[in-house]
């Protein structure tokens, strides 16, 4: 049965009395989304600056990625891996290709892809570096976020999505973020470590940009120490920040990289592991899978997805369009109390209000927002997360850092 006609609030109730209450999501219900821009179900036309966590960088329902989804849809979804597909080969050879490594395990979700890294680094720990089984530790960074499997959620601060979920999976050393003595210490101090994993931007936990050089150091201390060092660039990839990947802004090449979200250009789940032989042949047939990872929709979307990327140079426009976003509102917060800061890379940016974590202001901010034309949303508490689709013009830009003063401007508490 098909509800048609449906309104607003129809959409709503149906979702809170059917689903489970997971999510707690802006009150705006869409169902059209083009470019830069969303519509809702009553017809408003609203600018995106959130993009789908990053998913859709290339835009909503950008035609190269909808044509290839269309065309592959019509002769092939799905086949698993129990056979070979004529996608799939072409995919890995473009995606290694397009990021430089020597293979890919492709899957479907960010969270899949992390805990395919987690197990890749495992293995590698034991048959290669030769750490005694069971006793491999990966070190972590507190107040990260690389999913919510029972894995991850194991190695995470955030209390909402651990408390009562335990027990915990063990095999993990938490430390500080943005502090390269504290990896030294912790690697130096122990024999067990295999890996480290990192975002080299903490996006929920504030888009928290670590220091320069940061990565750089770190890098050099797991090589020096034979620790992998696996960078988690879920959202922070595929030309978010300014560069292909948060990385290369310090010219680093993690021995294992984590991709998801806009490898698809939000059309499908497809994730990605990438590292080279070295690593990634201690994998072997029935040792990890998904019936769903590596099909030939994904592998055709994908292909589109990244090819976007390159053709309209969205890295450059991200980093130009980051540039002016953070310039207008470092100016704003001069003049308003309630703007604390502006943080970020490329078009991947963090306003903090200048309120407490626990208040409101910044999911009040969101409604005004909201009703001004423009969809973000807060994180922790009093940080607003802006990011757009990196198809944005300038001129679309301004448009929308005008609906941002506008409605911070005449905000009440």
């Amino acid at each position: 049965m098909s509800v048609k006609n449906q309104n607003s609030t129809n959409a709503i109730a149906l979702e809170n009395k059917y689903g489970a209450h997971n999510y707690h999501p802006l009150p705006v219900v869409l169902n059209k989304g083009e470019g830069v821009y969303v519509w809702d179900v009553d017809g408003k036309k609203y600018y995106d600056f959130l993009s789908a966590y990053s998913a859709v960088n290339q835009g909503h329902c950008h035609p190269k990625i909808i044509n290839a989804l269309k065309d592959q849809a019509e002769n092939l979804t799905l086949t698993s891996r129990a056979f070979y597909n004529d996608k799939l080969g072409e995919y890995e050879k473009f995606i290694t290709s397009y990021f430089g490594f020597d293979k890919v395990l492709p899957m479907n979700t960010g969270a899949e892809a992390v805990e395919t890294a987690i197990k890749l680094c495992r293995k590698y720990a034991y048959e290669k570096k030769k750490i005694q089984e069971e006793k491999a530790q990966i070190i972590v960074c507190e107040n990260n976020f690389h999913g919510r499997t029972t894995t991850i959620i194991s190695f995470s601060n955030d209390e909402d999505a651990r408390k009562n979920f335990g027990p915990y999976t063990p095999g993990f050393i938490k430390i500080p973020y943005n502090d390269a003595d504290a990896l030294e210490k912790a690697i130096k101090s122990n024999n067990n470590i295999a890996g480290f994993i990192v975002e080299p931007i903490q996006g929920e936990a504030g888009v928290f940009v670590p220091d320069k050089g940061y990565l750089t150091k770190a890098k050099e201390i797991c090589s020096k120490n034979d620790v992998l060092f696996i960078a988690d660039e879920v959202q922070t990839g595929i030309a978010r920040t300014g560069k292909l990947l948060a990385v290369n802004h310090e010219n680093v090449t993690p021995d294992i990289l984590i991709l998801g979200k806009a490898l698809s250009g939000g059309a499908y789940p497809v994730s990605a592991v990438l590292a080279n032989d070295e690593i990634m042949e201690v994998i072997k047939p029935g040792q990890h899978g998904s019936t769903f990872g590596g099909n030939p929709l994904a592998a055709a979307v994908a292909i589109a997805a990244l090819e976007v990327i390159t053709d309209e140079k969205l890295a450059d426009n991200a980093e130009k369009l980051g540039i002016i976003f953070r310039k207008e509102i470092q100016e704003f917060a001069k003049t308003n109390e309630l703007v604390r800061l502006v943080r970020g890379k490329g078009l991947l940016n963090a306003v903090l209000i200048n309120d407490t974590e626990d208040s409101s202001t910044a999911w009040d901010i969101c409604i005004k927002l909201k009703d001004n034309g423009l969809l973000a949303k807060p994180t922790h508490g009093n940080i607003i997360r802006f990011a757009p689709p990196l198809v944005m013009t300038e001129e679309q830009l301004m448009d929308c850092i005008n609906i941002i003063k506008k409605t911070i401007t005449e905000f009440k508490k």
